[in-house]
């Protein structure tokens, strides 16, 4: 898609918080990276293709309005990730990190009761990367390796779950002075604030959510936090920021009425729910929500939710009998919307692959695999689908032409690898396997990877493998670079 140029109106508008005396674009991009690298190895860290699909469905045209209005500059949307990545956390938290990184913790996801919410959460998260605000806050840090800076800035978010294990992470006394790239001025989260919600309108979401949700951070302050809103701290809230937001959704539009909750968001809502919270005893209260009784004093969009979760739950506990029941009551409440259907389709096609009932996840994935369903859950389980069924050679030929588009989507190469070696292409599989490495930023062990795969394809007899050879040594001394690179910067 071409890039709007920005317009030298919105350039020259920008204000300057800062000294004069920022990270370059590059510096911050390489911090950037090494923190992803770490949080790509963290067990809390998830990458669920259903919430995914439904993040980047909000996050995308976000990128658009930016790249719009001006805000999100050619110079950064070439060089930042502008990446996702999902933490199983059931805190209420969302971060922006250096070089285009963001977190959202599924406690998030699953707190938001519409898609304008979260869109307002991730508009001001978007806003504080493209003011440079993190560059301006570490400004004073600039003379510090990347490496180094990146270390503190992951010990602050260690200490956040576990203040002991940060200790490891933290270098002294100048972690103190990088939690600014996290507690940003009141001038910079009103600036997030205003340009968030002109990207979140001009988005086509309601400005409502941006009220709404902090209706909702305002009243989980009241209560006693217990470290389950840690987005209170990032992030604190006054009358005066709440009261502009206000103000600014009289003089919208757009102004309308409150966000609805869809059966859609409530249904990845409840998703997140229980992904973020797998105890035993947490997926066993879901059983109760759908008794008939209860279910019945639900709104529409509550009871999927719940329908949805109870049967996401059971299959977790292995209670299938309960997952089918429930599934199908998920069935009717959906029936009659597209969106909600769609999420219901991809349910059973995960149910039966839990089950290991692949005819029956051949026949729905058959269903599911229309020009109408293009989406990467559905084709990432559909890939599962074909290998399992005796078609992986499909698997092979649609994971191939993802990933030459989206090179960086590690579980793509992970299925990939898995058709490959389905199909007898070890080479092509040990690459792929590589590849998952180098999507998750871990060069070291890419190269590894690459060398097995080198001394896999010289024994080979296979003509393929010699074909995929020539990529392999290709990607091999990329990595070799890249190490040389990084080795440099320390």
């Amino acid at each position: 898609m071409p890039q709007a140029q920005a317009p030298q109106s919105a350039v020259a508008a920008l204000p300057n918080l800062g000294d004069g005396n920022d990270l370059t674009p590059s510096a911050e991009r390489r911090i950037g990276d090494r923190i992803a690298r770490e949080l790509y190895r963290d067990p809390d860290y998830v990458d669920d293709p259903i919430i995914m699909d439904y993040v980047q469905g909000i996050w995308q045209p976000l990128l658009v309005a930016s790249r719009q209005r001006g805000e999100l500059l050619p110079q950064l949307d070439d060089l930042f990730a502008w990446e996702i990545l999902l933490g199983r956390d059931r805190t209420v938290n969302a971060f922006a990190l250096p070089g285009g990184y963001f977190g959202l913790h599924l406690g998030l996801v699953g707190i938001v009761t519409s898609r304008d919410e979260l869109a307002s959460v991730l508009a001001h998260e978007l806003s504080h990367v493209t003011q440079r605000h993190i560059s301006r806050s570490m400004s004073r840090q600039a003379a510090q390796a990347p490496w180094l800076m990146g270390a503190m800035i992951l010990g602050i978010l260690a200490a956040s779950k576990d203040p002991s294990a940060a200790q490891a992470t933290i270098v002294g006394g100048q972690a103190a002075a990088v939690q600014s790239q996290l507690n940003y001025s009141r001038d910079m989260e009103r600036e997030a604030d205003r340009i968030g919600f002109g990207v979140q309108t001009q988005a086509g979401f309601a400005p409502q959510g941006f009220v709404s949700m902090f209706e909702k951070l305002q009243q989980s302050s009241r209560l006693n936090d217990a470290g389950g809103f840690p987005y209170l701290r990032t992030h604190p809230l006054n009358t005066e920021r709440i009261a502009d937001m206000q103000s600014r959704v009289r003089q919208s539009d757009q102004s309308g009425g409150n966000p609805i909750t869809t059966l859609e968001h409530a249904m990845v809502a409840a998703r997140a729910r229980v992904l973020s919270n797998s105890a035993v005893d947490a997926l066993r209260t879901w059983a109760q929500e759908v008794q008939p009784g209860n279910l019945a004093k639900l709104p529409a969009a509550a009871q999927a939710g719940s329908l949805y979760g109870a049967t996401l739950s059971a299959l977790k506990l292995r209670d299938f009998a309960l997952a089918k029941a429930t599934l199908a009551h998920l069935q009717e409440r959906t029936a009659g919307d597209p969106a909600a259907t769609r999420l219901t389709h991809l349910l059973a096609l995960e149910a039966a692959l839990v089950q290991d009932d692949i005819a029956t996840a051949a026949r729905l994935q058959k269903a599911t695999n229309t020009p109408a369903d293009t989406s990467r859950a559905a084709l990432l389980l559909g890939a599962q689908t074909d290998t399992l069924s005796g078609k992986a050679e499909s698997a092979a030929q649609n994971l191939q032409t993802w990933v030459a588009d989206h090179p960086r989507d590690a579980q793509a190469w992970q299925l990939l690898a898995a058709a490959n070696v389905a199909i007898n292409r070890p080479v092509a599989a040990v690459r792929a396997e590589a590849e998952v490495n180098v999507a998750q930023l871990d060069y070291t062990a890419a190269l590894t990877r690459f060398k097995v795969a080198q001394d896999m394809a010289r024994k080979s007899k296979l003509t393929s493998d010699h074909i995929e050879a020539s990529i392999v040594d290709t990607r091999a001394r990329q990595m070799e670079s890249t190490l040389r690179e990084q080795a440099l910067e320390r």
